[in-house]
């Protein structure tokens, strides 16, 4: 695959390359290309008797919480089973290019930091994180990385703080995102020279309104997604279409080409 494949505006490529401050929003586009399913795609085997929304929800977690933390149980394995794309390395190696650099992403796999990207703000939640889920319990915000998994069909683990059920560290439907994440995200727009949008449709608020806030700040937009459908225009806004593992790698050679000879 060839730059000239995703062919890039020069604009585009002058302005990243100029850039002293990037931010970038990535979904769940950027995801796809490990091979994770959307919250859009159909479950299978055993959860296709389910819809993603009845799943993750408080009120699903207090009804049944095996039900709840066995399905969790399996997106886990299915992202430990998933590696970072060329998208993801792509985002890595930006991030050490320029000096200002923040990555929002509304994923909860943990893909951008094991591809090496530090500067990483979660809007979502990590799927490979728990937390107690008595929301009263000292340790309930404090999130742990390792846990007694129970066997399947059994009750989330125990929080050792207060024996509360354990659950997943991740926003939930009809949970408020993160304040503190959110204002970080607000604070890097605000203040970037080039505002990327990867792999997201730019619907769903509060992030949807990230890019266009930094289009107004006057930073240059640059939206990839196979199809400009529902997406903003404007001059400063550029829209590169295709999947982020192709395009991602082709504008950082059209921002920093290698040296001939």
């Amino acid at each position: 695959m060839t730059a000239t494949e995703f062919p890039i505006p020069e604009a585009a490529a002058a302005a990243l390359r100029e850039a002293a401050a990037v931010t970038v929003l990535t979904g769940a586009g950027v995801s796809a290309e490990s091979g994770i399913p959307t919250f859009r795609d159909a479950l299978t085997g055993l959860w296709a008797h389910y819809r993603p929304e009845e799943l993750a929800t408080p009120e699903a977690f207090a009804r049944d919480p095996a039900l709840v933390w066995g399905w969790y149980r399996m997106r886990r394995e299915l992202v430990a089973r998933a590696a970072p794309n060329a998208g993801h390395d792509a985002l890595a190696e930006l991030e050490r290019r320029v000096p200002d650099f923040t990555l929002v992403t509304q994923n909860v796999d943990g893909l951008h930091r094991r591809a090496g990207s530090a500067r990483v703000v979660e809007l979502h939640g990590n799927i490979l994180r728990a937390r107690c889920s008595h929301p009263g319990c000292a340790a309930a915000g404090t999130p742990l990385e390792r846990w007694d998994e129970p066997a399947a069909g059994d009750a989330p683990p125990r929080c050792a703080a207060c024996g509360a059920g354990l659950r997943p560290d991740v926003v939930w439907f009809g949970e408020a995102l993160p304040a503190d994440a959110l204002a970080a995200a607000a604070r890097a727009t605000r203040r970037c020279d080039v505002f990327l949008s990867i792999g997201t449709s730019n619907v769903v608020e509060p992030a949807a309104s990230l890019p266009w806030l930094a289009a107004r700040g006057g930073a240059t937009v640059l939206v990839v997604n196979p199809s400009a459908a529902g997406q903003q225009t404007g001059p400063r806004i550029h829209h590169l279409l295709g999947p982020a593992g192709r395009v991602l790698p082709a504008l950082l050679r059209a921002a920093w080409p290698a040296p001939v000879g």
